[in-house]
């Protein structure tokens, strides 16, 4: 659309207004959005409760800097703490910025008894920044930018062994998505997080879970550890906190946060009152009775589709995930399967080259969940992803 934006990202299209999951570009074209901003626009687009508060913040109070407090931001604290686990709460602009919350805290705590190195995952991802990059596992993310931060070891998932031996006596956090997005849509099983929190908390690092994806209603629960009922030192929070605003979190576990002093970290936009306001509506819509319940049966409903696609389509080699945070794995390029279903008119994004990555807004209506479907058939009928 213009030159004066810097080339880091491969887009032709332009989206000009949405409703609901769909979308409308420049030329008038409708599309069905399954990949909902990348797991941000968790409740499609022009959601009225979310305009609403949006707007009616903007009209009181937009930014005071953190300098003081303000009522929006103190209260989405106290309702994220009742909905997770006794905590203390660190608000950021972005997943990203969480992540790098919870690399300084984790070293934080940990640096009087020289705890000052991470052990991460394979597949893992979580961010761009420097810091991010240094626990984020695809070398073609990290290399060219490397030299990161040193004292980074990656470990299998699901290899308890593995992180048994590489958990030490400097580690200061053990840091992992209970479901990876970026690295293939790979939920960590109940059993492994559960003998991952045994090792971290026998031998004293912390343990740091990433939902700036899978977190808030995306799996059918508020929050994917809630799957298995491990409950982490460290949670980092995201994409759909407020609605499609930037707005990440950091929840410290409480008997932790007196390690942070005044001073030890800071943010000049975190914790936006407008954003707040945003966070509170799109809460509202995840509390409401019954609405996590039905976006674990249409991930269900999506899931069992899948499955029958995948028995009659041998370029399928796997279907995974939880709730409606879905990937299909191919035996070729998810590139191919992408721009058959653009043709159809339906967004979806990958996750690494071979799996289809699907995030439909948690709204998604079942008849949208057979159109994608159908046209994944189609697509897949004509030998793309073989």
């Amino acid at each position: 659309m213009t030159s004066a934006l810097l080339p880091v990202y491969e887009r032709d299209l332009v989206l000009v207004k949405g409703k609901g999951s769909r979308l409308w570009d420049a030329d008038g074209r409708e599309w069905l959005d399954f990949a909902a901003g990348i797991g941000v626009n968790g409740f499609g687009y022009g959601d009225r409760a979310i305009v609403a508060a949006i707007k009616r913040q903007a009209q009181t109070l937009i930014h005071t800097s953190n300098l003081y407090y303000n009522q929006p931001a103190s209260r989405l604290a106290e309702r994220l703490v009742a909905l997770a686990f006794p905590a203390k709460v660190f608000f950021t602009n972005s997943g990203t910025e969480a992540w790098e919350g919870a690399m300084k805290f984790a070293r934080r705590i940990g640096k009087e008894q020289g705890r000052t190195e991470y052990v991460a995952f394979e597949h893992s991802f979580h961010g761009r920044s420097m810091g991010a990059l240094s626990t984020t596992w695809t070398a073609k993310y990290r290399e060219p930018f490397e030299p990161l931060i040193p004292g980074v070891r990656f470990v299998p998932r699901g290899d308890l062994a593995a992180v048994e031996a590489a958990v030490g006596e400097r580690t200061a956090a053990v840091m992992i998505e209970p479901v990876q997005g970026e690295g293939g849509i790979r939920p960590a099983s109940p059993e492994f997080l559960r003998g991952l929190a045994e090792i971290a908390r026998r031998k004293g690092a912390l343990l740091v879970f990433d939902e700036i994806q899978c977190g808030l209603g995306r799996t059918g629960k508020m929050f994917a550890y809630q799957h298995s009922g491990v409950v982490p030192d460290i949670l980092t929070l995201a994409k759909p906190l407020a609605g499609g605003l930037p707005m990440g979190a950091v929840l410290l576990r409480e008997e932790l946060a007196p390690a942070l002093k005044v001073g030890d970290h800071g943010s000049t936009f975190a914790g936006n009152a407008v954003c707040a306001a945003a966070a509170h509506a799109v809460l509202d819509h995840l509390e409401a009775p019954g609405f996590l319940d039905s976006v674990a049966e249409r991930g269900a409903l999506l899931r069992r589709s899948l499955d029958k696609l995948a028995k009659r389509h041998p370029t399928i080699v796997e279907v995974r995930g939880l709730g409606l945070m879905l990937g299909v794995e191919l035996r070729g390029e998810a590139s191919a399967v992408l721009a058959g279903l653009r043709e159809r008119g339906i967004l979806a994004v990958k996750a690494g080259e071979h799996v289809l990555r699907l995030l439909p807004p948690l709204v998604v209506s079942r008849s949208e969940i057979r159109r994608l479907v159908g046209a994944l058939d189609e697509v897949l009928a004509g030998g793309a992803g073989a």
